[in-house]
């Protein structure tokens, strides 16, 4: 089991960054993989930007040159930066642990953008 906890949701004006925590504890050593994902109301949840064990990162087209993923290994942490934030960014953000898919969620933080 992988427990994965977020933090640093909010509240923000347009234009204005954002920086979510998750970090992960237990069986992390079967982890390939770390994302964030995003679910905005009356719409699927999909990927946000993922980083891999080797450090590998990849995004959404929407977020690209915006959003950076990064980890710390040290920590077990991973660092969402959300920068140039939109109101169409308006969330509630998941943290993954990866394993071949999302195998283990966090419970989720608020990110609200207003215009």
């Amino acid at each position: 089991q992988v427990q994965l906890v977020e933090s640093g949701g909010g509240l923000v004006q347009a234009g204005g960054s954002l920086r979510l925590s998750c970090a992960a504890s237990g069986s992390i050593f079967s982890i390939n993989a770390m994302g964030w994902y995003r679910q905005a109301p009356g719409e699927q949840r999909g990927l946000v930007a993922r980083i891999t064990r080797g450090g590998s990162t990849n995004y959404a087209d929407s977020v690209k040159g915006r959003f950076t993923i990064s980890r710390d290994n040290a920590k077990n942490t991973v660092y969402l930066q959300m920068n140039s934030l939109k109101p169409e960014d308006t969330a509630v953000y998941y943290c993954a642990a990866i394993v071949v898919v999302p195998a283990y969620w966090g419970q989720g933080t608020q990110v609200t953008v207003s215009s």
